[in-house]
């Protein structure tokens, strides 16, 4: 597309593009919105190396161009602007999380990457808010790297879910790149490599000290937790991974309070889900904290956001055109947009329109003219974000469930009338 334009003649055009969901994923009110440092670092650092141009010159596609369009991708910048929600705000269907604004190339080119990274982080931050809405106040820690879809995808769901609400993961590189609290227990290969269950629960206590936490339920669970009992402190606590959590919580518990430990703690841990957790709680099972992998890092019962990037308008000539779709299911709405936040709606409106006092513009200036211009925040600070906007969010729309009726997104008057004129000059044009 990007050389079928510069055949063209239309890399002065200007385009504008926005990313938005359609539709929510199953059983999701809402979104949180993640991913943005991933989307700015690729804007601003775009380039084609002579490696690249070498590799695409061989391409049958691209065996008709000049060289003149080689150059122009040896010279590509990107010179355009985005405006973007602030990571940790929750949107609903049809609401940009972020547009962009640039020379066509320039603003076609980006898509998939733009699509890919901040869908994904948008599902796992999304996921990981339910969990520890279910989790009634207890804490959930991100362990889902070894179920993740590649290793990078796991570096960007402990991200991802520390915004949603985990304290942390289990990804030490997350940590480390992100500053994102880490966390983790030795495995059952840890217990069985030593003779006794009791010598690994005292090797794990000289390494971790006050952080250990040991996993009892390699042979017998409630032996593993009198012999975790009988070294005394220091530990964080124990580990269950199978078996009826419910009534091992609640055994162990007993254990641990009859040996004088009643600071240490419980994590449970095994094929969690937030539904999972719900029915944890509801059980009354003295669980301070679960460790969640495979259903976070992958949003297995809501594995695609079905996000989109879609042209809403152009300029050719100093002559601004705007531009929808009518398809079936896949319509689109003309216009560059803004989401306007009261106390209790929203309303989609033009990108130009003044905001009412008493609202927010979300859509927030991020880089103009290929320049940052604000500093990002960082995955602590959107979750700060996040938090506070899910406290204030009405319950229902917490909940597990679809809620009826959703939260409301209306049209302001100015976008329905652009609507009304972009559709009846479709009709005139036979488009």
């Amino acid at each position: 597309m990007a050389a079928g334009y510069w055949l063209a003649g239309k890399t002065a055009e200007r385009a504008t593009f926005e990313l938005f969901v359609r539709r929510l994923p199953e059983n999701r009110n809402f979104i949180l919105a993640a991913g943005l440092p991933q989307a700015v670092d690729y804007l601003l650092n775009l380039r084609f190396s002579e490696e690249d141009v070498r590799y695409l010159r061989t391409l049958e596609q691209f065996a008709r161009l000049p060289e003149a369009f080689f150059d122009t991708l040896r010279a590509f910048r990107f010179t355009g602007d985005v405006f973007a929600v602030p990571e940790g705000t929750p949107l609903f269907a049809g609401e940009p999380l972020l547009t962009l604004r640039a020379p066509l190339m320039e603003a076609q080119l980006p898509e998939t990457y733009l699509l890919a990274t901040l869908g994904f982080q948008t599902l796992i931050a999304t996921k990981a808010a339910r969990m520890v809405e279910a989790a009634g106040g207890r804490g959930v820690v991100e362990f889902g790297t070894r179920r993740a879809h590649s290793p990078g995808a796991g570096v960007l769901a402990g991200r991802a879910a520390y915004i949603g609400g985990c304290l942390g993961t289990s990804n030490t590189l997350a940590g480390k790149d992100f500053g994102i609290p880490v966390f983790g227990t030795a495995a059952h290969s840890w217990v069985m490599s030593f003779p006794t269950e009791l010598e690994a629960f005292r090797r794990l206590q000289e390494l971790l000290g006050p952080a250990t936490t040991y996993l009892i339920d390699s042979y017998d669970t409630l032996e593993g937790a009198r012999r975790a009992a009988s070294l005394g402190k220091p530990l964080w606590g124990v580990r269950l991974d199978s078996g009826n959590l419910v009534e091992l919580a609640r055994e162990v518990r007993a254990i641990l309070d009859a040996a004088g430990l009643p600071d240490a703690k419980i994590m449970a841990t095994g094929d969690l889900n937030e539904y999972k957790i719900l029915e944890l709680a509801a059980g009354g099972a003295p669980i301070d904290a679960y460790g969640v992998g495979t259903d976070l890092a992958t949003s297995s019962d809501a594995p695609r956001l079905g996000a989109v990037y879609k042209l809403v308008e152009m300029e050719v000539a100093g002559e601004r055109r705007y531009t929808a779709k009518y398809s079936e299911e896949k319509a689109t709405i003309p216009g560059a947009k803004q989401v306007f936040r009261y106390a209790h709606h929203d309303v989609l409106g033009r990108a130009g329109e003044c905001p009412a006092p008493d609202c927010e513009a979300l859509l927030k200036p991020l880089i103009l003219g290929g320049k940052l211009v604000q500093p990002l925040p960082s995955a602590t600070e959107a979750r700060a974000r996040a938090r506070a906007a899910l406290d204030r969010m009405p319950k229902k729309l917490k909940s597990l469930f679809e809620c009826d009726p959703a939260y409301p997104v209306e049209l302001s008057d100015e976008l329905q009338h652009l609507m009304e004129e972009v559709r009846q000059q479709a009709r005139v044009n036979g488009t």
